[in-house]
Formats: C-alpha cells, structure tokens, sequence
C-alpha cells in the first residue's frame, strides 16, 4: 500500500483534524514492541501502546516517526510502510489522527532503551490484549501483510 504522506495529512484535515501522530508497529521474530506508559502520566496512565508520538510543525511522517522512535525507544528505524490511522481526542481535546507504519526490525541490533519520563516497561509480544482496540486492529493488519 503505497502512500502519499502529504496526502493523508491533506485528508486528515479536511476531516477536522488538527493534531497528527505518528505510531510505530515494530515486529521483530513475529513479535511487537509495546510501550507501558508511565505510572505518573496524567493522560492514560499505564496504557500499553505502540511507540508515537506527535509530528512537530513543518515535520513530515517518516521524519517524526524516525524521531519519535528513537526518543522513546532509543532504536534508529527507517522508513516504514502505512498501514492505516485511527482518531482520537488529545488530552487537550484536540482531533487527533494517528498514522501508523509497519517496521521490521532485527532484534539482534540493539536494546531497546525507555524513555523513563514517558514509559515504564517494554515488552516484545504476541499478546496484543492490553492495547486498545484500534492498536490491536493496527497491529492485525501488519501482521496480515
């Protein structure tokens, strides 16, 4: 599925979007990297969670998920490929749109190192269960790729 970055910020807002993120489906050996938010987060706490994040003004998708990642992760990814957003309101309200991209990932190369203001635990699985319901049909749909 090959697609245009700025065309689906372009289609986000004219949805009424106003803030974008970006989220990362890692699967390495079959197996997805989630993310439990921190404990003391005044916005779901301990929620599991793909790594994401906001896209900065004037950033474009692969750049913000490249950044977001590495900040939360500490892993140097390329590109990945789309596989489909969900909508959600922002802990300010805000209409937000998150873009997700598949990346496979040599596990070999790295550790995964937390970003401990945003997250608590990691972990490499093929229990989807504790994500919401849209990150679960994200990650279904990468898996079917």
């Amino acid at each position: 599925m090959s697609t245009d970055h700025d065309e689906l910020i372009s289609q986000a807002k004219s949805t009424g979007i106003t803030r974008f993120v970006v989220g990362a489906i890692i699967i390495s050996n079959k197996r997805v990297l989630l993310l439990k938010r921190a404990s003391r987060e005044s916005f779901l706490p301990n929620l599991w969670e793909l790594p994401s994040g906001k896209v900065d003004q004037g950033e474009d998708l692969s750049t913000a998920l490249t950044r977001e990642v590495f900040e939360e992760t500490g892993l140097s990814i390329g590109s990945g490929r789309y596989i489909g957003h969900f909508d959600y309101k922002s802990k300010s309200g805000q209409a937000t749109r998150q873009f997700n991209f598949l990346i496979t990932y040599d596990l070999d190369k790295s550790q995964v190192k937390l970003n401990a203001e945003e997250h608590d635990e990691y972990v490499w699985t093929s229990d989807f269960s504790p994500c919401t319901p849209q990150v679960q049909e994200m990650i279904k749909r990468a898996i079917l790729l």
